[in-house]
């Protein structure tokens, strides 16, 4: 190994993230040798176990490989960094796959017909000199974001939720900087964080969003910015109250200079009213995607914050992509104005809470507890994970390991209910019983 790079972190999120960022600064070129599990683990002060999970992370990434007796070295092209999704395994033939996290397609409004109309009405080609945000759709953001609390004076689109927070960590943050990520949490935004060389402190999560407590122990930590999910939480479901986002501006107002993000990407699908942090510290932004209600293809999102946020978030934007395709914002301002499409968003809100409520009162009358207050996943706590999701695609189903999402938190699954159908509720439920269920120890006889 590079002598003059050291590898650091206690947790095997935070060694992979390390080893990753000395493959993109290239301290660890391709080819080299990392240092033995047992070594590093004596080095670093954390057990074997940690190491070798951190190792194993970083294999199944595709950044380093493992050759018997020649140890584990820095793949020849490695890439910039892995995705933690990808760790799921493919649905077997035959199974119920609640393991996605996306919408119900057959709850997503047809795009064909607003297409068709965008088509006839289109006049002249855009280009390099017209390109940009449209007026019209950033007036009809305020007005919707305005009735939910949220500060609009300044507005810019981004390519979706996740280009929109890409944005913003990398034209207010440097690499090493510590940013405080909700655990259990999303899991791409987790690789995100990894991939921009930004260091990730865990904040918890309870039921109605991150804990006072967790984010002032990751502010006191050094974070220089703060991801809060605001509504249907992925994975658990939570959403922020009244009261939490009273007492987390509360700590936040210590922080002014810290970068707030606040990601709401399930919108209009929530049925838990928003209660926003906007404006809570100087440097704030507000994500609102459209791909939940409307589409995981429409790829478009609405940025509000301060002004100072809101112009670099712009500003790298018009330096690399140059815009947001002014079809897709014409599109998402077509389905925006269209009442049958509000219609149809409102059935389909109506439609995954009711899912998600069923499965949860099914769960809870076999001795579980789940979570979901919005949005389209439960989470389920467990005491075993790999034994229950083995179990569950034994019977049939797949899900989703909380240790794609999890940080340092309890182990457990999620749940998306998208697929699912109210004959599905109470099989699932007892399918998850018995794989949940604690092992029955082996006994011999004589």
């Amino acid at each position: 190994m590079a002598a003059h790079y050291q590898i650091a972190g206690t947790t095997a999120a935070e060694i992979s993230a390390s080893v990753e960022s000395g493959v993109r600064t290239n301290a660890l070129p391709a080819g080299t040798l990392l240092p033995a599990v047992r070594a590093l683990a004596t080095e670093l002060g954390v057990s074997p176990g940690t190491v070798a999970k951190a190792y194993q992370v970083l294999r199944q990434r595709g950044v380093v490989e493992t050759a018997g007796r020649n140890g584990t070295r820095v793949r020849p092209e490695p890439p910039v960094g892995g995705r933690r999704a990808d760790l799921r395994l493919p649905a077997p033939p035959g199974a119920l796959d609640l393991s996605v996290g996306g919408p119900d397609q057959r709850l997503l409004p047809p795009l064909g017909p607003h297409l068709a109309k965008l088509a006839a009405e289109t006049g002249e080609p855009t280009g390099y000199e017209r390109g940009g945000v449209l007026p019209e759709l950033v007036d009809a953001a305020r007005d919707r974001l305005t009735a939910d609390g949220v500060p609009a004076d300044a507005v810019t689109v981004t390519g979706g939720a996740s280009d929109g927070i890409e944005r913003l960590l990398v034209s207010n943050l440097s690499p090493g900087d510590a940013v405080a990520v909700e655990d259990p949490g999303w899991a791409n935004l987790m690789d995100l964080v990894a991939a921009l060389g930004l260091r990730i402190v865990p904040m918890p999560v309870d039921d109605d969003g991150p804990t006072p407590t967790g984010l002032r122990a990751a502010l006191a930590a050094g974070a220089r910015a703060v991801i809060v999910t605001s509504r249907a939480h992925n994975p658990t479901g939570a959403a922020v109250t009244a009261d939490r986002a009273a007492r987390l501006r509360e700590v936040l107002a210590g922080h002014p200079d810290v970068l707030l993000i606040e990601d709401d990407h399930a919108a209009e699908l929530s049925v838990e009213p928003l209660h926003p942090l906007a404006a809570a510290t100087a440097n704030w932004a507000f994500v609102r995607s459209a791909s939940k209600p409307y589409g995981p293809d429409l790829r478009l999102a609405i940025l509000a914050g301060d002004e100072a946020t809101v112009a670099r978030v712009a500003g790298r934007l018009r330096v690399g992509a140059g815009w947001v395709s002014t079809v897709l914002q014409r599109l998402t301002l077509t389905l925006w104005r269209d009442p049958r499409v509000a219609d149809r968003i409102d059935r389909a809100r109506d439609g995954y809470a009711g899912r998600v409520t069923a499965l949860r009162t099914a769960l809870t009358e076999r001795g579980l507890t789940a979570y979901g207050r919005t949005g389209i996943n439960v989470w389920v706590p467990v005491p075993d994970e790999t034994r229950t999701v083995a179990g569950l695609r034994d019977a049939g189903y797949v899900v989703a390991p909380g240790a794609l999402f999890r940080l340092g938190s309890a182990p457990g699954i999620r749940i998306t209910v998208s697929p699912l159908t109210a004959a599905d509720i109470v099989p699932l439920a007892d399918a998850v019983a018995r794989a949940a269920a604690p092992a029955t120890p082996t006994t011999l006889s004589a």
